[in-house]
């Protein structure tokens, strides 16, 4: 066989005019496909000179060089495909991107072994070293995580959840901005309007009215905007309070936040006991307060949660009417055809009207049959973004297979949804379907659905990543940035995810086909009326539950509130509850295989755990997450694979010891007050690489041994107004990539010693008004990237910057002080 046709010389050019092509489009293959151009461009022209020489090689020989043909004939291949995927596809770009860097290395190391250079320079008489040829590039087998640590760090705009974040945002400003132009906003307009009519009524019968609709229809986002609007802003002077209330609400806690709002109280303790009675204020003509109240379900909550006060007016918006009790009612209709065909074009061609060379025809017949209903035109719109027309056809033909969206529409509707996911890879699936694990209505942290997808689906943090991007560019679940970080450098820590009822819905429906002991999500969906475990649970607890995600949603639980239960195959557990004390279920002694647990108080006051010997026996748990309890002490208990420490809202009751989690990775502790000083034995955690402070109002010491943490990459001591001086030793942290001392208003400077940090990218300093002046050794930051400070020190730093004639970027960020954030 000719030498020829094993190898042919086109190949290695049209992969390189592909790479080059590449390089300046995919969204991770750039760094891969570079590095590919680098290789090609080494060997085509040995390649050439192969294919003209018309040399014979031994057969063992034309074998190897046959076996590159076909590596790069998958370069090829591999290189279609990612021209050929949008940049919308997060999730496809990653598992190319994953695909390139195999690629990388498999032409890496088909040329660096000794035969294949024998065979090169055997034909071509060339004598090289094959180092010099060919540079080895060890940072190719950690590149995901490195934009995985620069997404952590804010390095270079936050990644793909930031972009997600502000893709989010966008749709809401250009919802806002559309005003009826051709767009979806004339119904949202038409309905503001209609509502602002009721809140601005002065009749004394009118202070309570309501916004209902069919569940997907838009009423919290009605709600939302007619909140946002100056006009409405002005007219409650800004006293505006948005509560969502959901199927398990905790009355008396909504009861003390409606009742400090309206006294103007917003610091009352939720364990305020609201009077029954209420006095009588002096109507002075004009609101002075509005409390809206999102996602009722009952009539009996709602009783307890308003009261006629002269001044203050109530917006209840809910599935249901309720004719006896509201004065008004604007019932949320389905949108009209424009608006409709704009919505859905918006998510599935990013613009207002059907493109240019799209089947017109095919677009309104698929517009037609979501019903008119906002949450399906943008779920559905969004899962055939950059489909071809094959795709769509399938789609419609499923959807026109469906009952129309009528009376039952909320069995109809959930039916709908359920054919966008049946398109989803199965990966991404389960992991939209481990939503329904979370409570309703409730912001879930993304750190936490990181950490429980990377335990039980196998996957890296990066791919973890990126699939809740993907869910969130199809709509099916919403990435939410918290406020108080600000700026566009935030992390992904301040980000959490919300998901709408009726897609909660889906996930639950889907996630409970099949007998109860076979569910792979086995969950309270709501809490019981008693706050027990539900009896379908009590029925059959003589046989083993096949569950890998355990979900519980009680009240206060005592030892004689459990019964057995048996879990051999839970690797998540979920425990909500609502108690200042809390029994943790026996079972878990029984749980060998459990790798996550989360542990979260939805009450107003720390709830002691009772039962606490149980997590010895978690030899294999990974992650734990403690909110709003007395953290308990572990005498004796040693978590020897625990690799995270959740600690948020908790007393810490000086119960920590880091000889209990000695390979412990990552520690956070937020919102931790009693926390005074940070105990010396946590810094003989040598794999410690993540540490947050945050928000720990009385934090006062960091230990002198500090520095012995020499695998702490990211340092977060954000809000910690008590902290006066960072311990010298902290400059021997050579692999310390970030520090975050922002809001750390009482300290006054870096250690002297700071240009030591050899590896540092990023300083938050904002809101530190006591640090005036640099160390001399700043200047030998040399990886440092980013700076962002008050506009008081931006000058100093700008002189250090020059002095080290560095590139370093100086951001002096807008001031934010919105507390919005507290409202959930």
């Amino acid at each position: 066989m000719a030498l020829t046709d094993l190898f042919t010389g086109e190949i290695a050019s049209d992969l390189w005019k592909m790479l080059i092509t590449i390089s300046r489009k995919a969204l991770r293959c750039k760094s891969s496909a570079e590095q590919l151009i680098t290789y090609v461009r080494e060997i085509l022209p040995t390649i050439e000179e192969i294919k003209y020489s018309g040399v014979e090689l031994p057969a063992p020989r034309q074998s190897q060089l046959d076996r590159l043909s076909e590596i790069l004939r998958s370069g090829v291949e591999l290189s279609h495909q990612a021209l050929s995927s949008s940049r919308w596809n997060v999730y496809r770009n990653f598992q190319l991107a994953k695909k390139m860097e195999k690629l990388e290395k498999h032409v890496t190391r088909f040329l660096q072994v000794p035969m294949q250079a024998h065979i090169l320079a055997d034909v071509h008489h060339v004598r090289f070293e094959m180092a010099e040829r060919f540079d080895r590039v060890e940072a190719s087998n950690r590149r995901m995580e490195r934009f995985l640590e620069e997404m952590k760090i804010g390095v270079n705009g936050g990644g793909w959840v930031e972009e997600a974040v502000k893709s989010m945002q966008e749709d809401e400003t250009w919802v806002e901005g559309c005003n009826g132009n051709n767009g979806f906003g004339v119904g949202l307009d038409f309905g503001k309007k209609n509502v602002m009519e009721m809140v601005f009524s002065n009749n004394d019968a009118d202070w309570i009215v309501g916004i209902c609709g069919i569940g997907g229809s838009g009423k919290t986002t009605l709600a939302r905007e007619l909140c946002r609007d100056d006009q409405v802003r002005c007219y409650f002077k800004d006293r505006i309070l948005f509560l969502t209330v959901s199927q398990s609400p905790n009355v008396e806690q909504l009861r003390a936040r409606i009742w400090g709002h309206i006294m103007g109280n917003q610091g009352l303790n939720g364990n305020y006991e609201v009077p029954q009675w209420m006095p009588q204020f002096e109507c002075k003509g004009e609101a002075q307060a509005l409390v809206v109240l999102d996602d009722v379900w009952s009539f009996s909550v709602l009783e307890q949660l308003v009261w006629k006060i002269p001044g203050c007016k109530f917006l209840v918006v809910s599935r249901f009417r309720f004719p006896t009790f509201f004065s008004a009612t604007y019932h949320v209709e389905l949108l009209g055809e424009e608006d409709a065909l704009s919505l859905f074009c918006h998510h599935a061609f990013g613009q207002k009207s059907i493109p240019l060379g799209a089947n017109v025809s095919l677009v309104k017949q698929v517009v037609a049959e979501c019903g008119k209903l906002p949450l399906a035109l943008k779920v559905i719109g969004a899962s055939l973004r950059d489909q071809n027309e094959m795709f769509w056809l399938s789609v419609k033909s499923n959807l026109s297979q469906g009952h129309s969206i009528g009376e039952s529409y909320e069995i109809n509707l959930i039916d709908r949804m359920a054919i966008s996911t049946n398109y989803l890879p199965e990966k991404i699936k389960e992991c939209f379907l481990d939503l329904c694990s979370f409570p309703e209505d409730r912001k879930i942290p993304l750190e936490i659905l990181i950490n429980m997808w990377v335990e039980i689906h196998d996957i890296r943090e990066a791919e973890a990543y990126a699939i809740a991007v993907e869910l969130s560019n199809k709509n099916l679940l919403t990435l939410v940035k918290e406020a108080r970080a600000g700026g566009m450098y935030s992390s992904c820590f301040e980000i959490s995810v919300t998901q709408h009822d009726t897609l909660r819905d889906l996930a639950l429906i889907l996630s409970k086909r099949g007998s109860i002991h076979e569910h792979r999500r086995l969950v309270m969906a709501q809490r019981e009326e008693n706050g027990l475990l539900p009896r379908e649970w009590s029925r059959y607890q003589d046989r083993p539950f096949e569950a890998q995600i355990v979900s519980i949603n009680t009240g206060e639980m005592t030892e004689m509130d459990w019964f057995e239960l048996d879990f051999p195959k839970a690797e998540v557990l979920i425990i909500n509850f609502t108690s200042s004390d809390y029994f943790l279920p026996p079972f878990i002694s029984k749980m060998p295989n459990l790798r996550a647990l989360i542990i979260v108080n939805y009450s107003t006051s720390y709830a002691r755990l009772h039962n606490v010997s149980v997590l010895r026996n978690l030899t294999n748990l990974r992650s734990l997450w403690l909110e709003k309890v007395s953290t308990p002490q572990l005498s004796g208990t040693v978590l020897k694979n625990l690799s995270k420490l959740f600690v948020v809202l908790c007393q810490i009751n000086n119960s920590l010891d880091g000889k209990q989690f000695p390979n412990l990775s990552e520690l956070t502790l937020d919102h931790c007050n009693d926390l005074t000083y940070l105990p010396s034995s946590i810094c003989g955690i040598k794999s410690l690489r993540n540490m947050s402070l945050t928000d720990c109002h009385n934090l006062s010491e960091l230990p002198v041994e500090f520095g012995n943490l020499k695998s702490l990459e990211i340092l977060r001591l954000y809000a910690c107004p008590d902290l006066e001086t960072l311990p010298p030793s902290m400059c021997e942290m050579k692999k310390l990539k970030y520090i975050d001392i922002s809001q750390c208003t009482n300290l006054t400077c870096f250690p002297k010693e700071i240009g030591r940090l050899v590896s540092l990218e990023k300083i938050d300093m904002r809101e530190c008004p006591m640090i005036r002046y640099l160390p001399k050794s700043a200047v030998s930051l040399h990886s440092l990237q980013l700076v962002i400070c008050d506009e008081e020190v931006y000058g100093t730093w700008r002189d250090v910057a020059e002095m080290a004639k560095s590139n370093v970027h100086i951001q002096v960020p807008e001031q934010h002080f919105d507390l919005d954030w507290l409202q959930e």
